[in-house]
């Protein structure tokens, strides 16, 4: 049976106690999820300030700082405390670190605590370039999620479809509703949820799956009733293993060609050219053809076309 729940503008504490009684006895996800909740449990709290003060979904806030921080273990998180990859830009004068990015030595801001960088995360998105966002209701992160991709957030194509699937895979819109004072009681019941199914998405005429912690390619092809071997093939995979948390996972061949006006990319921290491979659902013998002898690490610019 698969529980889905709708964000709701008031969050009785009943319903609360009602879904966490029903979700006891749901599966727990792998170890590798554990990075994922144990985050979600330490962060919710401040996320929910975060709301609170600026009108930012908390899931938004939460799904961001899972995903960009590789749920806080990062080099810009652990070294820099910086949980949402925000670059210096001109008007920071605090402390900054290098890392690549888009491209290669790229500056980052750098906090003394995580929760500076919640803060700096609310200053920055209530900022002129993300102005439209606030026009949307707090409880509709997927509206946050596009407007996001749209205003240039991330240079990932898939980067709204990727927060949603955090959202709705951990149910952080839970935390959108304004009885914040349940954090709690959420953050226990999140940690014990688990969705049973992955929404099929489409990108390109290219139908795929978001892999969650602990996902591999037998579950994924056992769930769709793929064979393993053909699933592995159409993402150029050498074997059945773990697949990267929130990577996408094509349940058709991909295609030889990047997206259009995509030329070059540089691989970034915590990348490969196969994870690059599969954000633009290019096949990876096309990127190894075009790249003969580039160095499979940060840094490495890539041409596409």
């Amino acid at each position: 049976m698969k529980l889905t729940f709708k964000p709701l503008i008031n969050i009785k504490r009943t319903l609360l106690l009602f879904t966490l009684t029903f979700l006891i006895g749901a599966t727990i996800t792998q170890a590798a999820g554990d990075h994922y909740r144990t985050y979600i449990d330490r962060f919710a709290e401040l996320a929910v300030a975060e709301q609170k003060a600026h009108g930012i979904p908390a899931s938004i806030t939460l799904a961001q700082g899972l995903l960009e921080s590789a749920a806080g273990r990062s080099a810009l998180a652990t070294k820099g405390n910086n949980h949402f990859g925000i670059k210096c830009h001109n008007t920071w004068t605090g402390d900054t670190m290098l890392r690549d990015d888009d491209k290669a030595n790229e500056c980052f801001r750098v906090y003394r605590s995580a929760g500076e960088s919640f803060a700096d995360h609310s200053r920055f998105l209530k900022g002129k370039r993300y102005q439209s966002l606030f026009s949307y209701d707090v409880t509709d992160y997927a509206s946050w999620a596009h407007g996001l991709k749209r205003c240039g957030y991330a240079t990932d194509p898939n980067y709204a479809t990727r927060l949603i699937a955090i959202i709705e895979r951990y149910n952080l819109y839970i935390f959108d509703s304004p009885e914040g004072n349940l954090a709690e009681e959420m953050a226990e019941m999140i940690h014990l949820c688990l969705t049973a199914a992955h929404p099929v998405r489409r990108a390109r005429g290219l139908h795929y799956v978001i892999a969650a912690p602990g996902d591999t390619y037998s579950s994924i092809a056992k769930e769709f009733g793929l064979r393993k071997d053909q699933l592995m093939q159409f993402n150029d995979a050498g074997s059945d293993k773990e697949i990267k948390a929130w990577q996408e996972v094509y349940l058709v061949e991909k295609l030889p060609t990047a997206p259009e006006g995509v030329n070059r990319v540089t691989i970034g921290e915590d990348e490969s050219i196969h994870s690059i491979a599969q954000r633009y659902g290019m096949k990876l013998e096309t990127i190894l053809s075009l790249n003969p002898g580039a160095k499979d690490r940060p840094g490495t610019r890539l041409r596409l076309r």
